[in-house]
């Protein structure tokens, strides 16, 4: 099994032995999905929690054979995840006006 962690110390250990060189910053190109793609999965992931909870109380209160814990639960998930998104958005809000205050 291949060790990425070690490869990229050793990488960056002969880098630097071999002397300075100039640090660029490719943004965008990484091989990694790109933020605007992890901020879709992320709401997607919510909503999907939301349209499950829906569903299991539905059922419960149709009378269908859903355990009330299975609708607590997918109701707490539901909950907890449209809170982490709230304060997602907080954050964000923060960040940007960190960053408009900065540039006046």
């Amino acid at each position: 099994m291949s060790d990425p962690i070690g490869a990229l110390a050793l990488r960056n250990i002969q880098s630097i032995a071999d002397g300075p060189q100039k640090i660029t910053v490719d943004i965008g190109k990484g091989d990694g999905p790109s933020f605007a793609d992890t901020l879709k999965r992320a709401l997607g992931e919510v909503s999907s929690a939301q349209d499950n909870a829906t569903d299991q109380m539905q059922k419960f209160l149709r009378g269908e054979p859903v355990e009330l814990h299975q609708v607590m639960a997918a109701a707490e998930e539901s909950g907890i995840a449209l809170e982490m998104l709230v304060e997602l958005r907080n954050k964000f809000t923060e960040a940007y006006r960190t960053l408009v205050n900065m540039q006046t």
